[in-house]
């Protein structure tokens, strides 16, 4: 059978009248471990070697009176922790007031009720417990952010190395004039997604500062039809499987060679945001439709606005969380990141995202970005 008194909270009475401990003994021993003082040094003295849940404390005592012990328990940080009730016949309300300022929680005067001693108390230990228990699961969280940042820096920093080799290596083959076409825009083609990588590696950790509040942003003109061209190519593959038909247009006219649309932003950042949300379009889209892409600009507001639209339908289960983390529905690996982290790194550009959605007009959703003025 296990010593139940091993695990009992351990409370030091301190009083210089042993008749006084006795009746404190008698109403607590039956729930706590208690051990005793009768004067201020030997109070000292146990707290600083035993691990105390509470400290029940006589103020009037000789040679060291209550306040100078609490004071100096206070003033220790081995000991400044222990929860400590004065319990004494002295009633006036500046006494109470000091003991409360010098750290007691709690103030009990003489003749003491049992039946409170033991509400007080009861109430101290555990919130005591709960304080503790609060500052340990604190403490382990502080250790698994460190441990995840940690982790997350050695991933970033080893994966840079064989994606910079794949650059570089890359770089010699196009160095060499011997390529045929086909061969250089297969060399091409791994540097271009060497560097994609790469960009995306360093977007994890503007990820985290992004939702902190703390991203240092440094917007440079973009140009939107060659961004979203560029993800329209890297995703072809998924289009094809699909049939899809991808129309592009800029004021409701088709995009031509020479047009052109300009946002303010980051052109990782935006990528990164584009190809999340045209990857869930495919992926939403039913076979055979048309997946529109329209680019209008607000010389008024000095906005430029990308509508994504295709025929599919968000889940009624999301719809009213659809930009929240973690938010997902009918994807067997689906992370529930892909929409909140496009509203994260549109919100970050000083920019917004909406999203509309019916069985009747399929799903779109809107981006706009600041305009290059």
């Amino acid at each position: 059978m296990e010593n139940e008194d091993i695990k009992r909270p351990l409370i030091l009475v301190v009083d210089d009248v042993p008749g006084n401990i006795k009746t404190l003994a008698a109403t607590l021993n039956q729930d706590y471990e208690i051990v005793f003082a009768t004067n201020g040094p030997n109070a000292l003295k146990i707290a600083s070697s035993r691990e105390l849940n509470l400290i029940l404390l006589d103020i009037v005592m000789p040679e060291m009176d209550g306040f100078e012990v609490c004071q100096k328990l206070k003033a220790d940080p081995a000991t400044q922790d222990i929860p400590i009730i004065f319990v004494t016949a002295k009633n006036e309300e500046t006494d109470e007031t000091h003991g409360f300022e010098l750290g007691a929680i709690d103030y009990i005067t003489k003749p003491i009720s049992p039946p409170i001693v033991q509400a007080r108390v009861a109430t101290h230990i555990e919130l005591s417990r709960s304080r503790h228990l609060l500052e340990e699961q604190n403490k382990q969280l502080i250790e698994a952010a460190k441990l995840k940042e940690e982790v997350e820096h050695i991933i970033r920093h080893d994966l840079k190395s064989p994606i910079n080799g794949m650059i570089s290596f890359a770089e010699v083959l196009l160095a060499d004039e011997t390529l045929t076409d086909d061969q250089k825009e297969s060399a091409h083609l791994i540097k271009d997604l060497g560097y994609k990588t790469l960009n995306m590696v360093n977007l994890s950790l503007g990820m985290v500062r992004m939702e902190q509040g703390t991203y240092q942003l440094e917007p440079k003109p973009m140009e939107m039809i060659k961004l979203l061209n560029g993800i329209l190519a890297d995703i072809s593959g998924q289009i094809k499987f699909k049939r899809l038909n991808t129309i592009i247009t800029l004021n409701n006219e088709p995009v031509t060679a020479e047009k052109s649309c300009m946002a303010l932003g980051e052109e990782l950042l935006t990528y990164s945001l584009f190809a999340n949300l045209l990857k869930n379009a495919v992926e939403a889209s039913p076979r055979k439709q048309d997946l529109n892409i329209h680019l209008s600009s607000d010389q008024n507001d000095n906005i430029v606005n990308i509508a994504i639209h295709n025929m599919g339908t968000v889940p009624e289960a999301i719809r009213d969380n659809f930009f929240e983390k973690y938010a997902t529905s009918g994807k067997a690996a689906g992370t529930g990141l892909g929409t909140y982290s496009a509203k994260l790194i549109a919100e970050t550009q000083n920019g917004g995202i909406t999203m509309q959605t019916s069985d009747e007009e399929g799903t779109t959703i809107t981006v706009n970005l600041p305009q290059v003025e």
